[in-house]
């Protein structure tokens, strides 16, 4: 059977309806600073299963390896088997864009459909992704970054192989939220200027694989929320780096002022007029 985004589509409409008003009560009662939820058994398991069977393989994406981050990435869906850019679409019907946004109590929120820093990732061992604010805005800067979509889909990954989603609503100071990254599960999170959130280092000899979306709104999360780039922090046991990381970030802000679209195009986007290679 050849599984499009409407029908994809239909499924996740389908199981979020469901459980509806338990996603909600999940919602508003996790963590004030960072609220989120997240739903086990999305898809099909048989659908599940072959959206990480056509995975690339780790040199058929972008390696981005650096103080940051150590982690493969794509956006242009065109290059890969094209049950990716399906199931990596279907969330941005507007069935599911409203529902979720209902679930979250965000109204008027719109998909991307650039992709800007969306698409799917892939992290193996040692690879990592240090804690962070998302940068505010799309990749034109007129929207608001307000919920950040994570499909993951390896099977049998267990919570101790780390490559899971760590939350720190009382900055790197205090313990982290871990959310594990278990196969077929949809983790949603709030992005503003203090949903610092990271992946924990991969221990296991295997890929973690994830889908992911962002969703956006033209107006903040919180009314205090204000531009900012994308600002990595260090992990608590890596003090050296995370004055590394602030300076970074600084600097890159500073940046912004003058450049306010960059000072280069970021790649990290899905540009629909490149052909596949």
């Amino acid at each position: 059977m050849i599984y499009n985004r409407k029908i994809i589509a239909d499924l996740i409409f389908e199981t979020l309806s469901n459980k509806k008003t338990e996603l909600i009560n999940n919602f508003q009662n996790s963590d004030v600073t960072i609220k989120y939820f997240y739903l086990d058994d999305l898809l099909p398991i048989e659908i599940a299963i072959k959206i990480h069977e056509v995975f690339p393989r780790p040199e058929e994406m972008i390696l981005k390896k650096n103080i940051r981050e150590h982690k493969y990435i794509a956006a242009q869906m065109n290059n890969y088997n094209p049950l990716l850019e399906e199931v990596i679409y279907s969330f941005q019907d507007l069935r599911i864009v409203n529902l979720i946004g209902e679930i979250c109590s965000i109204s008027e929120i719109l998909p991307d459909d650039n992709l800007y820093a969306g698409g799917i990732s892939m992290m193996g061992k040692n690879q990592y992704l240090n804690p962070h604010l998302d940068n505010s805005h799309d990749k034109d800067r007129n929207l608001w970054r307000v919920l950040n979509l994570l499909y993951y889909v390896t099977p049998d990954w267990k919570e101790e192989y780390g490559g899971n989603l760590e939350l720190w609503p009382n900055g790197i100071e205090e313990k982290q939220i871990t959310i594990h990254s278990k196969f077929n599960r949809l983790a949603v999170m709030v992005t503003h200027n203090q949903s610092l959130h990271s992946v924990s280092p991969v221990v296991f000899e295997g890929y973690r694989c994830c889908v992911s979306n962002y969703y956006f709104s033209r107006n903040p999360y919180l009314e205090s929320d204000r531009f900012h780039v994308t600002s990595f922090r260090g992990r608590p046991e890596n003090r050296f780096s995370d004055i590394i990381l602030r300076m970074d970030s600084f600097i890159r802000m500073n940046l912004r002022r003058i450049f306010k679209k960059g000072v280069k195009e970021n790649p990290h986007v899905y540009k629909k007029e490149q052909k596949k290679n």
